[in-house]
């Protein structure tokens, strides 16, 4: 029996993921982190098609991608941004072989397949076969950004909007089934550390407890806090939430603890404003014990936009419709400098990040398809 032939997307998928590009951010799970070979993978590959390519260091060895298309008028009517991450998360604890790419079932294994190399792939093959057909008038300037750094605080995202174009449109490559995202939930990524007295444990009344104090802090977020975030609904959105994701604190059993440590999860709809919000915690902390700190881990704004925007109606016939996230992406960062964009790509996101990530071949073709139609509607 014949084995089918890889489609261009899925073969291009699989060159990619073979390239490890992890976030050396937190436990990577391999001494193979960094955007570095990536970038300059794609960069060759867009320089056969006809970009103008550079890459440009935001941290060492971790550059961002830019290829931009020109028109032949020097006044484009529009520029759209395509802009895919480069990284992707830790390979711990991976069921596959997070680097060499599998195919079984019709799905495609291999990290990043889904977040985002999936969708990434799917454009790069979009932008090939649409500009290396027989040259034709077309008055927008298309820009692809691959950007590093976005599974640990949008880095890339954050260097490339300081000096971008005012692009008319950016859609920013994720897994949404190839429904149109144009809303998610802020980001607030809060680490709050209470401070005690060590003592031996046989005299805690010489010392001081921190987990005790941590406690009462619990109960203020789960009780007070979380009323206070359940009183602000959005239309599209609904509910903020929070969830405590890591404690820790205390050496040894006889010892009371000095110190403890809590990691806290806000997801908040934009009627918060998150300057605000911390500034209210820090005030009710404050009341608990003077010594409470909170240190700011991430903070990635909120997303949204109009689903009625012109340019969101004009891309809509190629895509299944329109759809919000709970998950935060690069889009926001460009939507704070008043660009109007999106999160749109193949792939779901229920498989990233997963121990045995994937994408559909079908998903993936579907992919290339939608994008393929985005450039024609666009051009």
């Amino acid at each position: 029996m014949k084995t089918k032939p890889l489609s261009p997307t899925a073969k291009l998928l699989g060159d990619l993921i073979k390239i490890p590009s992890v976030n050396p951010q937190g436990s990577p799970g391999t001494s193979q982190t960094g955007e570095q070979e990536i970038a300059t993978y794609i960069a060759d590959f867009l320089k056969k098609v006809g970009g103008d390519v550079s890459l440009k260091t935001i941290e060492l060895g971790r550059p961002n991608l830019i290829a931009v298309f020109s028109t032949s008028n020097k006044r484009p009517k529009r520029r759209v941004l395509f802009a895919p991450h480069l990284d992707t998360v830790s390979v711990s604890n991976m069921t596959v072989d997070p680097f060499d790419p599998l195919i079984k079932g019709g799905k495609l294994y291999g990290r990043g397949s889904s977040d985002t190399k999936g969708p990434m792939a799917a454009m790069l093959i979009a932008l090939k076969d649409f500009f290396q057909r027989p040259r034709q008038n077309y008055n927008t300037e298309f820009t692809f950004a691959g950007l590093m750094g976005e599974e640990a605080g949008n880095l890339g995202a954050i260097a490339h909007a300081k000096t971008c174009p005012k692009y008319d449109l950016a859609i920013v490559g994720e897994p949404t089934d190839l429904r149109i995202v144009h809303a998610h939930k802020g980001t607030l990524w809060l680490r709050i550390i209470t401070k005690g007295r060590a003592c031996h444990a046989s005299m805690p009344q010489e010392g001081e407890n921190a987990i005790d104090m941590m406690s009462e802090v619990l109960r203020y977020l789960k009780e007070d806090l979380s009323n206070i975030l359940e009183s602000k609904t959005d239309r599209y959105l609904r509910t903020s939430t929070l969830n405590i994701s890591t404690i820790s604190g205390g050496s040894k059993i006889n010892i009371v603890p000095d110190c403890c440590t809590l990691e806290v999860d806000f997801r908040l709809v934009p009627a918060f404003s998150h300057r605000a919000f911390i500034s209210t915690l820090r005030q009710a902390l404050k009341a608990i014990d003077k010594t409470i700190k909170i240190e700011i881990i991430g903070d990635c704004p909120g997303l949204y936009l109009d689903p009625q925007h012109p340019m969101i109606s004009l891309i809509l016939p190629a895509t299944k419709g329109i759809s919000v996230a709970p998950w935060f992406c690069d889009a926001s960062i460009y939507a704070q400098k008043k660009i109007p964009a999106v999160a749109l790509g193949p792939g779901s996101i229920k498989q990233a990040h997963t121990s045995n990530e994937h994408i559909r071949l079908s998903a993936l073709e579907a992919g290339t398809r939608c994008y393929s139609k985005i450039l024609n509607l666009l051009a």
